[in-house]
């Protein structure tokens, strides 16, 4: 069993302007902020800004209820004259920081800035507001007391933070968005969600319309579908289509000739057997044997199917543990399982996913034979089932699975090898949307704002008054980065 640390973002409309709020009321507690630096997590820079925090109830209906602070950080536009809307990010998980995506990303948001202000605002219960920070297992860490050690690590969360978990829903984080746009002085703001963050921009347009002048969409989630069932489906159609690629490619192709026959395999090999494997560990690069188990190669494949970046290293990784080397696909998931699961607040992603997505699985009719034939298998929902026994349920909108229906403009962005939020629910949410242009990415993954010319066009998508006018001629000529052949690099 595998659990979830890692999984799991105006009608007649023209070129409408930034301006002061006249007529809506002040927010109740105006947002101070003093001169602060955003640093990247490595320390490879830092970025000027305006930071503060906002007081706000933890329990939204009892004003009286414990207050929580809401970390915000502004940055603000090169040009001081601009009367663009601020554009605010919405980071995905559930759970990971809005600073902290920035600060990795804040290249991508470049062009974006010299004429917007950035708003960052890290949603209650992630990063610098009121964190529900809890010690799992990583996926790759699977035992045959996976199943004991998930309830411990749940009871103890729950026996630190106790049951107001249940106020970190997204229904009550778009309300605290409002408030602070409200406590900044913006009428209207720009909205870019990435992977969940999708869902917290696509509930905010229902209930604020009026405020949001456009929307990016970056890895899009369907409101209609709840999260879980369908991610070993996704994972699954992804890697399948990354190692079609491999055998499309005439490099790639001749040099892993039978990598398909490699992967089933290994697929094979590591259900019933568990290998002790010889390996420098990545963070401290001592000596240690780390347990390979169909756990470790399920989140292998899926991390570094995330990006098409670390998906071209997927074929030589699996051709050489096919061969018996199994340390470099394993030091790979340790990475990516470390790093992702740093910088993701789990309690929080719990209160999201057992709140909103657990309690609709029956409808999803979900088929577990389906699932068993996938690498990633059931295994993920069946944890999901146990931390969701003991985690208690905060308030939902009665329409968060409702069809989106908006005319605000919308660009949506899709990788068509994305194994979480694929191509295909970016298209069934464009339905809705009267006003919007769908971008899919060949051979990308998740999450596109940093790819190829995509800054660009997202810079330009804010300044214009229809969806359909962004010239996104740039992205004919577009290729994932090529496969690695050898460790060295790919083939020049």
């Amino acid at each position: 069993m595998r659990i979830v640390r890692n999984a799991i973002m105006a009608i007649g409309w023209g070129l409408m302007l930034y301006r002061p709020a006249a007529a809506e009321p002040a927010a109740a507690a105006p947002l101070r902020l003093h001169e602060c630096l955003l640093a990247h997590p490595f320390k490879l820079y830092s970025i000027e800004a305006q930071c503060g925090t906002l007081r706000v109830a933890e329990n939204r209906a009892d004003p009286n209820s414990v207050k929580i602070g809401l970390r915000v950080a502004v940055v603000r536009a090169l040009n001081r004259r601009s009367g663009a809307a601020p554009l605010v990010l919405l980071a995905g998980g559930p759970g990971q920081s809005a600073i902290q995506m920035y600060v990795s990303l804040a290249a991508a948001f470049a062009r974006s800035n010299r004429n917007h202000d950035i708003v960052l605002l890290d949603q209650r219960g992630t990063g610098r507001s009121a964190p529900l920070n809890c010690d799992y297992p990583d996926d790759w860490q699977e035992t045959a007391d996976t199943p004991a050690s998930v309830r411990r690590a749940t009871r103890a969360c729950l026996a630190h933070f106790g049951e107001h978990v249940r106020w970190y829903t997204t229904s009550i984080a778009i309300r605290d968005l409002n408030e602070v746009r409200r406590a900044l002085g913006y009428r209207q703001i720009d909205l870019y969600g990435a992977s969940y963050g999708t869902r917290v921009a696509e509930q905010y347009m229902r209930r604020y319309p009026s405020n949001v002048h456009a929307v990016i969409l970056d890895g899009v989630i369907d409101p209609e579908q709840p999260i879980g069932p369908s991610t070993p489906l996704d994972a699954e159609r992804a890697l399948r289509q990354i190692i079609a690629r491999c055998g499309e490619t005439r490099d790639c192709a001749q040099t892993f000739p039978r990598l398909p026959q490699e992967l089933t395999a290994l697929r094979q090999r590591f259900g019933p057997q568990t290998l002790a494997v010889p390996l420098r560990d990545p963070s401290s690069g001592q000596p240690e044997h780390v347990p390979f188990t169909r756990g470790m190669l399920a989140a292998s494949l899926r991390l570094l199917s995330y990006s098409a970046s670390e998906a071209s290293l997927l074929p030589i990784l699996i051709h050489r543990a096919a061969a018996g080397d199994l340390a470099p696909l394993a030091s790979q998931a340790i990475i990516m399982a470390r790093q992702i699961g740093g910088q993701l607040a789990s309690g929080m992603q719990n209160t999201v996913i057992c709140s909103e997505d657990v309690p609709y699985f029956n409808a999803a009719r979900i088929d577990r034979a389906s699932l068993a034939r996938t690498y990633m298998g059931a295994d993920q929902l069946d944890a999901l089932a146990q931390i969701c026994a003991l985690w208690p349920r905060g308030p939902v909108d009665s329409d968060l699975h409702a069809p989106l229906r908006s005319n605000i403009p919308t660009l949506l962005l899709a990788g068509e090898d994305d194994p979480v939020t694929p191509p295909a629910a970016a298209e069934r949410v464009a339905l809705g949307l009267s006003r919007h242009r769908l971008l899919v990415l060949p051979g990308e993954g998740h999450g596109q704002v940093a790819t190829g010319c995509v800054p660009r066009l997202l810079a330009e998508f804010l300044s214009l008054d229809e969806p359909q006018r962004l010239n996104a001629d740039c992205l004919a000529e577009h290729r994932p980065p090529p496969f690695f052949l050898r460790f060295a690099g790919p083939a020049p």
